[in-house]
């Protein structure tokens, strides 16, 4: 199922990280002079927002899920009786005929498979590239030794207290640096090239440790590991890498603004030539990601010291154009969140909330399939569920939308009760069943789908969305197209709403007419026995010649109950809809709601 998925995700992925990078760097262009330089920095805290939005589980962007009350869990004893299958059962229900056809869809799976596997080919790569400057810290840290100079220690000291840090801080001396870096979450470490006291003065360690303290106070080493995490999940995406190089940058102009503020105008030159004297003198680290250092490249160092000329300590910018520019990105960023949503879900899920809902464990029944199972006992008004996940999963509703294709040409006028019968076109079908005449109740039986493609051109396609969304069916999606977008295509819904529509549907809460109603029952009705009777239609999707979704979707009547039901069966090439029916019938008589010999009641079973 990941692996089925990945590309949807992928593609999420990439589209969000790149209008995120996007807008951060279009507002920066055009709002730029608006913005401290502490401000430029704080911007891309957006970005790291944006970039977790594909994984933020969809459930949390309905927030009407966040209200919802806990479920009520019990599982109940059911009979071990389940090596009798419901099979002697399908055999009397000779009016289950369950045919299909079989659509074509891309094959996808090599692809997914494809770009699944290159992500992760990529992420290693680049995780090996990290721990490789990991275990570079480790060897800095072991063998550098404490630095000794007092007086320069007591420097240090007193630059702690001008930014008001009390963490212990170790000053460390290396010879495998070129650079002064500060690097370690839990402890840091600030370390001192090892040829530094030919030319290092007072004052040039008074700007390195208010330069590396900065970094520290403002939480840089930890959006060190942020950006790593980042740059490691969307390795493939250049704007990223963009976006981080920009941010680094802007990171360390916002550290020298931190430290210029603390300096007199007398000063700035000589905290700018400090950094051009380390640039002769060290090598930029690709391996050193988890560092900040003092230096970097020469473009940057030349931004950097251009910034520094220019700064002024009076030219101080209003606070409040930064909260609009900050309000604006949020809302720009923000209105990614439906698109997510619906691009990573296809809007598959049902959100259900049922507090005296019972959930079954009914494994034993569905062995070699994930599905679920929804009935509802309408005197008790008790939802008993198997499988909640998949109860509230929404997927393709294949033939079992034929009884509501049949009720909107009966509203409709397209056809009625007292003649509904199409004429066969004389083209070849794909059963002989189907090569024939049809009315309304032998096109429900037999499954006849040109039947029913026929009755939605004559409704028209305007009318059956409408009326989909006037009855809240699934997702009420009908972009796959006319004739096709029930049958594993655009329109999905779930066993919970199946059977929430079959109840409404058989208490004529719809709206619609009651002898159109009774026309699409008395179609539905499968067999009787001396305590029920049975109603419902099966369903098979089929794609690529493989069954891969199975539906039985109905209702008993018994003297003083009514239960709906929707079985929901899914694998790779044997989801009928007819094995769905054989499992459903197993369920029923497990349960004494349905059997051959009228036995005990459900109502009685679980009170």
């Amino acid at each position: 199922m990941l692996k089925d998925m990945f590309l949807t995700h992928f593609i999420i992925g990439l589209l969000v990280s790149s209008f995120s990078v996007t807008v951060i760097l279009l507002i920066r262009k055009w709002f730029g002079k608006q913005l401290t330089a502490k401000s430029h920095y704080h911007l891309w805290m957006f970005l790291f927002i944006a970039l977790t939005l594909p994984f933020i589980p969809t459930d949390l962007f309905n927030f009407s899920s966040l209200f919802s009350g806990a479920d009520a869990y019990q599982t109940n004893a059911l009979s071990s009786n389940v090596e009798k299958t419901g099979t002697d059962m399908m055999q009397g229900l000779h009016l289950i005929q369950d045919f299909s056809v079989s659509v074509n869809r891309p094959d996808l799976s090599l692809l997914n498979m494809g770009v699944m596997g290159l992500w992760m080919l990529g992420m290693l790569l680049f995780t090996f590239t990290m721990v490789r400057g990991w275990l570079t810290l480790r060897r800095i840290k072991n063998y550098s030794s404490a630095f000794s100079n007092q007086e320069v220690l007591v420097l240090f000291e007193e630059c702690k207290k001008r930014l008001k840090i009390k963490k212990s801080i170790k000053v460390v001396i290396s010879r495998r640096v070129q650079s002064p870096m500060i690097f370690g979450l839990f402890q840091t470490y600030i370390v001192i090239p090892f040829k530094h006291e030919n030319w290092l003065s007072l004052k040039d360690y008074e700007y390195i440790f208010l330069h590396e303290l900065n970094h520290y106070k403002n939480k840089d080493l930890l959006t060190n590991y942020m950006i790593l995490f980042y740059q490691t999940i969307y390795w493939f995406n250049p704007l990223v890498w963009l976006a981080f190089r920009e941010m680094r940058l802007d990171r360390e102009i916002a550290c020298d603004t931190s430290v210029l503020q603390l300096l007199d105008d007398h000063s700035f030159i000589e905290y700018g030539n400090t950094i051009i004297n380390f640039l002769d003198l060290s090598k930029q680290s690709s391996e050193l990601q988890l560092v900040t250092q003092l230096n970097g490249s020469k473009l940057q160092i030349k931004k950097r010291i251009e910034q520094i000329s220019a700064y002024k300590h009076s030219a101080k910018k209003p606070i409040r154009k930064s909260v609009y520019i900050y309000v604006l990105a949020s809302i720009i960023l923000t209105i990614q969140l439906p698109f997510v949503s619906v691009f990573a879900t296809e809007n598959d899920r049902y959100y259900f909330n049922n507090d005296g809902a019972v959930y079954e464990d009914l494994d034993r029944f569905f062995k070699g399939y994930e599905g679920s199972f929804v009935l509802y006992n309408q005197n008790a008004q008790q939802y008993h569920i198997y499988n909640e996940e998949k109860s509230t999963l929404r997927v393709s509703p294949d033939s079992t939308y034929k009884i509501y294709s049949a009720l909107f040409a009966l509203e409709s006028n397209v056809i009625s009760p007292e003649e509904s019968t199409l004429s066969w076109d004389g083209t070849e079908q794909p059963y002989n069943a189907w090569n024939m005449d049809q009315d309304v109740s032998s096109a429900l039986q037999k499954s006849v789908s040109w039947y029913f493609q026929e009755l939605d051109r004559r409704t028209g396609f305007e009318t059956i969305k409408s009326n989909l969304q006037e009855i809240n069916y699934g997702n009420s999606d009908v972009s796959g197209g006319l004739g096709e977008f029930w049958h594993e295509s655009s329109l999905k819904i779930s066993p919970v709403e199946q059977v929430q529509l079959l109840q409404a549907f058989y208490n004529n809460q719809l709206g619609y007419k009651e002898m159109h109603i009774q026309a699409v029952k008395e179609a539905l009705f499968l067999e009787k026995n001396e305590e029920a009777h049975l109603s419902g239609k099966t369903g098979t999707g089929a794609v690529n010649g493989k069954n891969i979704n199975g539906w039985f979707i109905g209702y008993v009547e018994t003297k003083n109950n009514t239960y709906f039901f929707a079985t929901n069966i899914q694998n790779q090439d044997d989801s009928s809809g007819s094995k769905a029916a054989e499992i459903t019938l197993s369920i029923l008589k497990d349960l004494g709601i349905y059997n051959e010999n009228g036995e005990k009641k459900y109502g009685e079973k679980h009170s």
